[in-house]
């Protein structure tokens, strides 16, 4: 079957690709094999050398790796922009830090000697070929956030991209080829999802993670779990967005707007329901309704657009059925709603939307939304914002604005999420493991924690 590149903004199809044949595709999966057992003895210096050329290399290929993200899945081109810019900084970090991140740990000498040895210690190291399954919203920085930890802890990657960015996956291929890491390093595999399963199962395959839907989820770590092997998903979210009255109400409502529209509103970790006390609920929905009014839909080229289309077709139409759903069931529109009018009907645009005097049997009010539209709830304190914010099967991130230094640390402890950010939207950086938990997967990316995810965790006892 083959894989294509569509441009969401008129639904032309730019590039076609055969899917690898078998005989293809084990010879990727051999090369990784082989890859990884030399390239699991290099030193840290060297992956580290390696890792610091292709930063500078994705430095300088990001005016056009950025048009082919915003071709095949549409964000604004300063959005591309800037993911490109962030894997670069993220490349550097584990450059920098990897070493000491893996650095062996050695326990109290009291307890060395209680255990009978005369030296003893923690070593981690590389598994080896980790299958990486990927999706298509940050089609740049899903993959590296996964492949600097992982070739710089020594292991090798087997990127199954989403389908509908090829060219941005055959890119990743080539940029670490030209960063001076060995053939089959990091390899991008050509392949539908029903090829994901062999892959698992073949037994140089050593571990997977995953950043996709729940189902997909499913599916992995269902195989991942027969073969008994390692899994990390970062799966959906439906991030509450708490404002109380000590907050800096406008400029709640300011990042609001761009928590919820990030990446034309294709995120896991942007805020999708906002939870606003009684006191200031009409100052900040007018505010963060006037803001969502106030952005500009259009052509994702445009240096100038706020929102570019939704990725795909099909995404589109889930969107939209969610959305009339709950209308038809009582919620209010206070903006948007609707395919923008005035554009080319190929395109897969959608306005920003807010939606009001949502209920629970709505299926807005359970279900993730990929695309710009937001929830509004209105509540009476804390506690009925904790209780609806935790209302969700999902726990990736959650948002809280306060000036109360006690609702800071109410809600740190009792927000049901993988991270809790106050006064500020959710991000993700080098230094701070990302992930969740419920129904947003298991494990965590970036940091230390990350690096050490596809490590061996390796006691070394030495007897005296």
């Amino acid at each position: 079957m083959p894989i294509a590149t569509v441009n969401p903004a008129n639904g032309e199809t730019l590039e076609t690709y055969e899917a690898l044949s078998p005989d293809a595709l084990e010879e990727k999966l051999a090369l990784a094999a082989r890859t990884f057992a030399a390239y699991r003895t290099t030193v840290f210096e060297e992956r580290a050398r390696m890792m610091r050329h292709a930063a500078d290399l994705l430095d300088a290929d990001t005016p056009e790796i950025a048009r082919t993200m915003t071709l095949e899945m549409g964000k604004p081109i300063k959005a591309a922009r800037a993911e490109a810019a962030k894997c670069a900084r993220t490349m550097r970090w584990y450059a920098d830090h990897a070493q000491e991140l893996l650095a062996p740990e050695r326990p109290a000498e009291s307890d060395v000697k209680d255990s009978g040895a005369a030296r003893a210690e923690v070593r981690y190291r590389p598994l080896g070929p980790v299958l990486a399954v990927m999706p298509w919203n940050f089609p740049l920085w899903q993959v590296v956030r996964f492949a600097a930890p992982a070739l710089m802890a020594g292991n090798v990657g087997l990127l199954k991209h989403a389908s509908n960015v090829p060219q941005t996956a055959l890119y990743l291929e080539d940029l670490f080829l030209r960063a001076g890491f060995p053939e089959g390093c990091f390899q991008t595999l050509l392949i539908g999802s029903g090829a994901v399963e062999g892959v698992l199962r073949d037994e140089r395959v050593v571990a997977a993670t995953l950043t996709g839907s729940e189902p997909a989820g499913r599916s992995v770590a269902s195989v991942a779990g027969d073969e008994v092997k390692k899994t990390v998903l970062e799966l959906g979210g439906s991030d509450p967005y708490v404002v109380m009255p000590s907050a800096d109400v406008a400029k709640a409502a300011k990042t609001a707007v761009t928590a919820r529209t990030q990446n034309n509103g294709q995120s896991c970790i942007a805020a999708k329901r906002f939870i606003v006390h009684e006191d200031v609920f009409e100052e900040f929905r007018e505010a963060f309704v006037e803001g969502m009014r106030a952005l500009k839909v259009g052509d994702p080229l445009d240096e100038e657009t706020d929102i570019g289309p939704l990725a795909s077709e099909q995404g589109r139409k889930d969107l939209e059925e969610l959305v009339d759903e709950a209308v038809e069931s009582g919620a209010t529109v206070l903006c948007g709603g609707r395919r923008p009018k005035d554009f080319d009907r190929h395109g897969w645009f959608y306005e920003p939307t807010v939606l009001a005097d949502i209920t629970p049997e709505m299926r807005i009010h359970r279900e993730e939304t990929f695309g710009p539209v937001a929830t509004l709830y209105r509540v009476t304190g804390l506690d009925a914002a904790i209780e609806l914010a935790n209302d969700t099967p999902f726990g990736l991130s959650s948002n809280l604005w306060t000036g109360d230094a006690e609702e800071i640390e109410r809600f740190a402890r009792d927000s049901q999420a993988g991270g809790v950010f106050v006064n500020g939207m959710t991000a993700s950086h080098p230094a701070l493991p990302f992930g969740g938990n419920k129904r947003s997967g298991y494990g965590r990316e970036l940091s230390g924690h990350g690096i050490k995810e596809f490590c061996d965790i390796t006691t070394v006892w030495i007897g005296a």
